[in-house]
């Protein structure tokens, strides 16, 4: 009895094993998880940052055309008045106060002499100006918007302005509308709806990369060196990435171009910010999982125990019989291993044996019997996978023209040799990423990953030709309508989506059978 008990038993063996099982499965499936999650919600705020920094260049983008056009009808209602000097005053005034897009418009003439002012508080008319902007826009004679610079009145700016000729064609001047960088202005109107409580915040900045609107006000005019995505659309690019900003804080930057100016609009979001929610549900989840796995640990105890008494009986009773062989035997055998080793083996042989006949069982099950397509059933699943993938796909909806007189004429062994063929010539006209469905009867569907309806009609056409060009001994020729629509473009709903395909397909059906037509019908 003292030789055994120096030995690992088999009941605390498969404690020890179950404990180490549980925690390497839970911390595995817990890594497994968090990176998924972590993985799938910086996508998608990556995502969603760039739809929104797109979505702010576009407004920014359509502010500055409009602006222009105002700037242009001033200019021009000044050519006709040939610059009159009460004119200019009323028309500055009106533009500046018409709508709220300029913090100030001056009027300068040719010579950089300012005519008229709104507001006048400015006190610059009668001077002649010497600013950057005021020099780029005499010298260039055409509508533009500067690089920010300082004016004359010491404001951080950008000026709009547009060219005066006269009907004679004689250049007058310019009109110029103006907004301030560090004050409120219409940037502030646009951009600062912006929700900014967990820390995300978004900027704008310029051709080269100075900051022309910034939550913290101190740091607009200044530039922000070696940050990728500010170099990245101040080349026009548009995109998203994971960046750290200026203080080394990790971000999920999405960013979009303002063609009209050359702008560039950031909007970013702390990774931290977008990860909280998924740290508090992984602690979550261990906390809940501990009651039940300490019940998991008595429960196994409770079955080792169970399972190891026999053995420990068998045991003690050979040590205390008197029979030399019966040592010899048991002598040889190291028991608790040649235990275990067994039952490992009987285990994987059941699994890998269950495996396999649930493997052929799941594949008939989705898998139709007379073609090897996909069922129904099969189909669905692919669905569901795109679905979670958000990937978009192209639906054919086929057909087989007049086959109850194939089968009324030929017999239904025929028609099934029919059904072959068309599954044939699918797989012939498929890709391996493509999926192929027997949708019932005569009915076949086509589901074509990352193309779009133009392409899918092509291919719907060759697949109708081929068919309508190949004889079928004894039938001879047989052809196929097919029906294209394409997912989300035309419905964001994929169930939808495959209806319209059956639309599509009842409109080549009316039209005259042997044709593909595309939802909505063309």
């Amino acid at each position: 009895m003292r030789i055994m008990s120096k030995r690992l038993n088999l009941g605390s063996l498969i404690l020890a094993l179950a404990l180490l099982s549980a925690v390497v499965a839970l911390a595995n499936t817990l890594m497994a998880s968090y990176r998924v999650q972590r993985d799938q919600l910086i996508s998608n705020t990556l995502e969603a940052n760039r739809v929104y920094a797109n979505k702010l260049a576009e407004t920014t983008q359509n502010f500055i055309l409009s602006s222009q056009q105002q700037l242009a009808y001033t200019a021009m209602l000044l050519g006709r008045a040939d610059m009159e000097a009460h004119r200019a005053q009323d028309e500055a005034s009106r533009l500046q106060l018409q709508t709220n897009s300029f913090n100030s418009v001056l009027i300068v003439n040719e010579t950089g002499l300012v005519l008229a002012t709104s507001p006048q508080t400015l006190h610059l008319k009668g001077d002649t100006l010497h600013s950057v902007g005021n020099q780029i826009a005499l010298e260039r004679r055409q509508p533009m918007v500067s690089d920010p610079y300082d004016s004359t009145t010491g404001k951080l700016l950008v000026a709009m302005s547009h060219p005066v000729f006269d009907a004679r064609g004689t250049y007058k001047g310019y009109v110029s509308g103006t907004i301030y960088l560090r004050q409120r202005s219409i940037l502030q109107s646009l951009l600062g709806t912006h929700y900014y409580r967990d820390g995300s915040y978004l900027y704008v900045v310029d051709r080269t990369g100075r900051l022309l609107y910034h939550i913290d006000p101190e740091r607009v005019g200044t530039y922000a060196p070696g940050n990728p995505v500010i170099e990245a659309v101040s080349r026009g690019q548009r995109g998203a990435a994971q960046i750290r900003n200026s203080r080394g804080v990790s971000m999920l930057a999405g960013y979009a171009p303002v063609p009209a100016t050359g702008w560039g609009v950031v909007a970013q979001r702390p990774t931290a910010a977008t990860l909280q929610p998924l740290s508090q549900l992984m602690s979550a989840v261990i906390w809940r999982a501990i009651p039940l796995g300490v019940l998991s640990l008595l429960v196994t105890w409770w079955f080792a125990r169970r399972i190891s008494l026999p053995l420990w009986q068998l045991a003690r009773n050979v040590q205390e019989g008197d029979t030399r062989l019966a040592i010899s035997d048991v002598g040889s055998i190291r028991a608790w291993y040649f235990e275990v080793a067994q039952l490992k083996q009987a285990v994987l042989y059941s699994i890998n044996t269950l495996q396999d006949r649930i493997g052929t069982l799941n594949r008939a099950s989705r898998t139709d019997p007379l073609t090897g397509l996909l069922n129904r059933r099969g189909l669905q699943q692919s669905l569901e996978s795109w679905k979670v993938q958000g990937q978009s796909f192209a639906i054919l909806a086929l057909d087989i023209d007049r086959f109850k007189a194939i089968n009324d004429k030929h017999g239904h062994a025929v028609g099934d040799q029919v059904i072959g063929h068309i599954a044939e010539q699918m797989r012939r006209y498929s890709r391996d990423g493509d999926v192929l469905c027997r949708n019932g009867g005569e009915e076949f569907l086509m589901l074509l990953p990352t193309t779009d309806a133009e392409h899918a009609l092509a291919i719907a056409e060759r697949l109708r030709q081929q068919i309508a060009a190949t004889a079928v001994d004894p039938v001879g020729h047989v052809s196929v309508s097919v029906g294209v629509a394409h997912y989300p473009t035309f419905d964001a709903d994929a169930e939808q989506a495959l209806r319209m395909a059956d639309k599509a397909l009842y409109m080549a059906k009316e039209q005259g059978r042997n044709r593909s037509v595309v939802y909505p019908y063309r």
